[in-house]
């Protein structure tokens, strides 16, 4: 059994920056993917971001340039640098991995104010 706990998110304004961290249980080295989506009021989740086990990357058209995704294998942790923030990028975050099944964190609120 994977847990996966966020944290990072909160309050900032238009334009300002935020690191959400979301740590694993275990060893992410063994996951086939680790990613982080989004949930706005009223909207479906979509994927952020993703790192796949060989380190490749991807992201949604709309958070290209300014976001980045990254992991620390040694402590077991995927960041999502988030910069230039917008308030259409207000939503909870959640943190994913897949191994064998797909596994979810609680979700972190970030707001963006205008």
């Amino acid at each position: 059994q994977v847990q996966l706990v966020e944290s990072g998110g909160g309050l900032v304004q238009a334009g300002g920056s935020l690191r959400l961290s979301c740590v694993a249980s275990g060893s992410i080295i063994s996951f086939d993917a680790m990613g982080w989506y989004r949930q706005a009021p009223g909207k479906q989740r979509e994927l952020v971001a993703g790192v796949v086990r060989g380190g490749r990357t991807n992201y949604a058209d709309f958070v290209k340039g300014r976001f980045a995704i990254s992991r620390d294998n040694a402590k077991n942790t995927v960041y999502l640098q988030m910069n230039s923030l917008e308030p259409e990028d207000t939503a909870v975050y959640y943190c994913n991995a897949v191994l064998n099944r797909v596994y979810w964190g609680q979700g972190t609120q970030v707001t963006v104010s205008s």
